[in-house]
């Protein structure tokens, strides 16, 4: 058996640039991993994927030309079912071995070669074989089989390819693109795998104007890339034709001066190299007279629609340069140059003439428009919908400032979703928010109003900036509280990797906005300020529907009817809306905590209490952690889950009141608890009240030692009621002392 590497290459049409890399990465990995399987490349074998416009490729070290042979063990049946009661095989056995390919011919000597062993509770036949390791021509056509059938295509299309036989005629394919030519190179040797119709070879093509030689003939596998560099005039790897595009452009720049640096864009780069096969970027320029329309607009038709690269200066702000990577390297460049410009130039004149004439109308005048514009066929139009979002807007300004903020959030509320009806968002939707600042400044509305408006819709994305102002803050969450609140309202919830109207990262937005800008705002507050705002009967009781109808169907039934059976529905269907969001925003919550590094446990017990000021959580969190460490933490939080749990099997029978009676506690163990309590829990409260939670559940840990006394010596369950009560008081006493900070039973083992 020798090893030698491999290389095998998919040649096609142009590939959809957006899904390349991912492509190219599927194809290696999954190639790679199936020789692997097989036994013919092993787990030191180094795959390095290929992915250029029209490629697909995969090199894999140590590849062998034969896997070694393996032993296998194969269960036959029972021994019982097997052999008869004189030990002779039976036909059932002959017929198993016989299809295995085992010798029957002396039905004896078969059975002496089987093993016998223990299977549960029968004893089991047993064959041992040795299966032949695969060859590398059988290993690897199952193994491009495999790759080509788990690309992650993001659409197949269908194609007729003339068959290579004796009898004329063409067989439908069905493949990303069409392909047009196989490699498949063990060192300098051809493996002769076939896909796609295609039989593989040792030749592909290069670049379709500037291969020095067509077809290019690989020599051998470790040639490929450099060969089709050389003679192809092709960058085949996608990591490597990257990395060239970007110090391409970084020295263009630096040839431009004063500053100049392209717009950092990842997804730009990666799709300009799923383009490119050799890149070659150009300096090109737009009059600067477009430099009156807002950057945004510009740099947007320049990316989206020409893939170009926007060059800012050393303030950041866009100038009329912009760079373009070529797919050909002519000696003179200024057809390349001068077609660039000529084809941007319509693009900017049409954002030119969007501005000016948006610019014709005030934002206020707009604000009719938006009744015409459906938002959701179970929500209404963008008008109602600009008239919820208004109210939840006042309600949050009141409890955050004075009327000039409530005055402020109410104008960038009004007028936050005028711009969805200017032509320049109806051209370019990314621009929404954005130009309805631009716009606002246009109408004298000043800068605070303006920004309210523009960031109204962050955060846009996980480390998005928030709001710049409060009045944007206040806008922003009441935007995104009407959506969650309408969304649940009608029960169109998230469902797995589903989620159409972006619940989750609104529900993740409130939550930053209320943590990181520090708002004295408690969850269910704001919450019902946005539920308040829904009297449309039908939104509420959309929610849970069925149930709905199953509990109106019961009153009717019982003799209640009409509106009293209806408002009942109604309320279940609100009550459960209202819960499954306020959950929502929890797990949220929850998540976003465990990716910042705090345990499951920590976040468990913090967030049983449904905090309502979500920007204390982290103290919590913090002082959880440092009451963990403490060596009272363990006995406490079981003693705590102890308590909780005798608390709650007493509470089915009525509630307990945390109250003692000091003349009813007759054990000295009680009496010491009861004590220590009196003297501590002050003290502790005091703590939590100023904010200082690490040293209120320290303060607490001193309890360890009454609390093991306690359930040492006391008897919870007296049979005297009044003894029994007093002692239930005095463990509520202590849970509700206990459980300011945190559920400390959920640290409990």
């Amino acid at each position: 058996m020798t090893t030698q590497n491999l290389l095998v290459e998919l040649f096609v049409e142009e590939l959809p640039p957006k899904a390349l890399q991912k492509l190219g990465d599927a194809f290696a990995t999954v190639l790679g991993d199936q020789l692997k399987t097989q036994g013919l490349a092993s787990a030191a074998s180094v795959v390095t994927p290929f992915a250029s416009p029209r490629r697909l490729a995969a090199h894999v070290t140590a590849v062998a030309d034969k896997a070694a042979d393996k032993a296998v063990q194969q269960k036959l049946m029972p021994v019982t079912v097997g052999l008869d009661k004189d030990g002779n095989a039976t036909p059932a056995l002959l017929k198993k071995l016989q299809a295995l390919g085992a010798d029957v011919s002396n039905p004896a000597a078969a059975v002496a070669a089987l093993k016998r062993a223990q299977d549960g509770k029968a004893e089991a036949l047993f064959y041992d074989s040795v299966v032949p390791g695969a060859t590398l021509q059988a290993g690897l056509q199952k193994a491009l089989d495999e790759a080509i059938a788990k690309l992650p295509i993001p659409k197949v299309m269908g194609y007729q390819l003339e068959t290579d036989c004796e009898l004329p005629g063409w067989t439908s394919v069905n493949f990303v693109r069409p392909a047009h030519g196989l490699v498949a190179l063990h060192g300098s040797t051809v493996v002769p795998v076939k896909a796609l119709g295609l039989t593989a070879g040792n030749s592909t093509q290069g670049h379709r104007f500037e291969a020095a030689v067509s077809p290019v003939v690989l020599k051998d596998a470790d040639s490929y890339a450099a060969t089709l560099q050389k003679d192809g005039a092709v960058i085949a790897s996608f990591a490597e034709r990257k990395a060239e595009i970007a110090r391409q452009l970084a020295a263009a720049a630096a040839k431009v001066g004063n500053g100049a640096r392209p717009i950092e864009d990842e997804a730009l780069l990666d799709e300009v190299t799923a383009l490119v096969e050799r890149p070659n970027v150009v300096i090109c320029q737009f009059e600067e007279q477009f430099l009156g329309v807002p950057q945004e607009c510009l740099i947007l038709t320049m990316k989206a629609n020409q893939k170009y690269f926007p060059l800012l200066d050393a303030a950041g702000k866009l100038t009329n340069k912009f760079l373009v990577v070529s797919n050909i390297s002519p000696e003179d460049t200024s057809f390349v140059t001068g077609g660039n410009e000529r084809v941007v130039r319509p693009r900017l004149a049409d954002a030119k003439f969007f501005f000016d004439q948006d610019r014709k109308k005030t934002l206020a005048s707009r604000v009719e428009g938006l009744g015409k514009v459906v938002y959701h066929n179970k929500l209404g139009t963008q008008g109602e919908r600009v008239e919820r979002v208004r109210a939840i807007a006042k309600a949050i300004a009141s409890q955050l400032g004075d009327a000039q903020l409530v005055a402020d959030a109410d104008q960038a509320a009004l007028l936050a979703k005028t711009d969805l009806v200017t032509d320049m968002v109806g051209e370019f939707p990314e621009l929404q928010g954005i130009m309805g600042g631009y716009y606002a400044l246009n109408d004298g509305l000043g800068e605070t109003v303006a920004n309210a408006i523009e960031d109204h819709y962050k955060p846009r994305f996980a480390g998005d900036a928030l709001p710049r102002n409060t009045a944007g803050v206040v806008v922003a969450l009441a935007d995104k509280l009407e959506t969650l609140v309408g969304m649940f309202g009608i029960g169109n919830l998230p469902t797995g990797d589903r989620d159409p109207f972006a619940l989750r990262r609104h529900a993740l937005g409130v939550i930053r906005m209320l943590v990181e800008k520090d708002l004295p705002l408690d969850l269910n507050v704001v919450l019902n300020s946005a539920w308040s705002v829904y009297e449309d009967e039908s939104i509420q009781i959309a929610w849970g529907k069925a149930q709905a109808e199953k509990d109106l169907k019961a009153l009717q039934e019982s003799g209640k009817g009409g509106s009293v059976a209806y408002g009942h529905t109604k309320r279940i269907a609100e009550e459960r809306a209202r819960a499954a969001l306020t959950d929502f925003i929890y797990d949220r919550l929850a998540g976003s905590l465990r990716e910042q590094g705090y345990s499951a446990q920590e976040v468990d017990a913090v967030l049983a209490l449904r905090p309502q000021r979500l920007a204390l959580v982290e103290k919590q969190l913090a002082a959880v952690r440092a009451f963990a460490a403490l060596p009272e933490s363990p006995a406490l939080a079981a003693a705590n889950k102890r308590v909780g749990n005798i608390l709650k099997k007493a509470e089915v029978e009525g509630p307990v009141d945390a109250h003692v009676n000091p003349q009813l506690l007759q054990e000295k163990a009680e009496q010491d608890l009861f004590a220590a309590l009196q003297r501590f829990v002050p003290e502790a409260n005091a703590q939590f009240e100023a904010g200082d939670y690490t040293a209120s559940l320290q303060t607490l840990a001193v309890l360890r030692a009454p609390v093991d006394a306690f359930f040492d010596d006391v008897m919870v369950n007296a049979e005297q009621l009044d003894v029994r009560m007093n002692r239930l008081g005095l463990l509520k006493m202590l849970h509700n002392a206990m459980n300011r900070v945190a559920d400390l039973s959920r640290l409990a083992a």
